[in-house]
């Protein structure tokens, strides 16, 4: 079976100890023997940043992962995930949107997709990223198998980022696993209100880095693959208030001062819709031209 499946292009198969193996998943414990690979075997040699979540997050927490994996995607980090539906699918398809390297490592044979609702974002993976798989071919999901798939989707990864998890959310073990195999470990705090904080706020508790932006990851993770990072601190600095091209960003940006202000009276004045508005000011949230303030208002950060 394994030599029929090799022969489909795209398809390879990479035994530890071979040049494509990647590095840094060679020196975790129980690193795997070999790896199932369909799509560009080069991404699993770049910087890459995981970052996973829960399965059932609320829409700001989609939003924020989708974002940070774009901006990150960007700034020329391979974003690494799960294919699992929630946080790993707006990882994946922030990085896509962004023209950026991304990886989904399965819990299954590399021949099944799963969830069958992500069949469309799997096949688009392996046609721009790479699905990578240490199960045999023909390896049915199995809950007892994504703890262990876990391993490497911190292993391969400079650093894990949490976005939303509750209190018990399998994503607490992948962060378990990246501390101890040396890997930094990064948080989103959240309202303390959202069952889906816990697991974050837990983390930071224990030790993790607590981020605001995605520049936050990427001050942290900079010294340790500037070489291959498409730029340094300064070629991701954020943009000033006026230097977007985007007319919208400027169009937006003129309702937006030192005295909070609502989403819904932001579209009112604007013009613009409330799911524009939500997108752009979460955009502007991360670059750190704005803050969240209590009640679902925004203003100006002030320097």
């Amino acid at each position: 079976m394994d030599d029929e499946w090799l022969q489909a292009a795209g398809n390879h198969l990479v035994a530890r100890g071979d040049d494509d193996f990647p590095e840094l998943l060679a020196q975790i414990p129980r690193a795997p023997e070999r790896l199932y690979v369909k799509g560009n075997l080069e991404f699993l040699h770049m910087p890459a940043l995981a970052i996973v979540g829960s399965r059932n997050p609320t829409e700001a927490g989609r939003r924020t992962a989708f974002e940070f994996a774009r901006h990150l995607g960007g700034a020329g980090f391979c974003i690494v995930s799960g294919l699992a539906e929630g946080i790993d699918t707006a990882a994946h398809r922030g990085a896509l949107e962004a023209g950026a390297a991304t990886i989904a490592f399965l819990g299954h044979g590399i021949d099944r997709v799963y969830p069958a609702s992500n069949r469309d974002l799997a096949h688009e993976i392996a046609a721009r990223g790479a699905l990578v798989s240490e199960f045999p071919l023909g390896t049915h999901p199995d809950r007892s198998l994504f703890p262990q798939r876990n391993r490497l989707i911190s292993g391969i990864s400079l650093g894990t980022l949490v976005v939303e998890a509750a209190r018990r959310s399998g994503s607490l073990i992948t962060a378990r696993l990246a501390g101890e195999q040396g890997r930094e470990v990064f948080a989103i705090p959240g309202s303390i209100h959202n069952a889906l904080s816990r697991g974050c706020h837990k983390l930071i508790r224990q030790g993790a880095k607590l981020v605001e932006t995605a520049d936050d990851i990427v001050a942290e993770l900079a010294p340790l693959s500037s070489h291959l990072l498409q730029s340094s601190l300064e070629s991701t600095e954020k943009p000033q208030p006026g230097e977007r091209d985007d007319g919208d960003y400027a169009h937006l940006r003129k309702f937006i001062g030192f005295d909070p202000i609502s989403v819904d009276e932001l579209a009112a004045i604007s013009g613009l819709t409330i799911d524009q508005v939500s997108s752009m000011l979460l955009i502007l949230e991360l670059e750190g031209e704005v803050e969240s303030l209590s009640g679902g208002r925004y203003s100006l950060l002030g320097r």
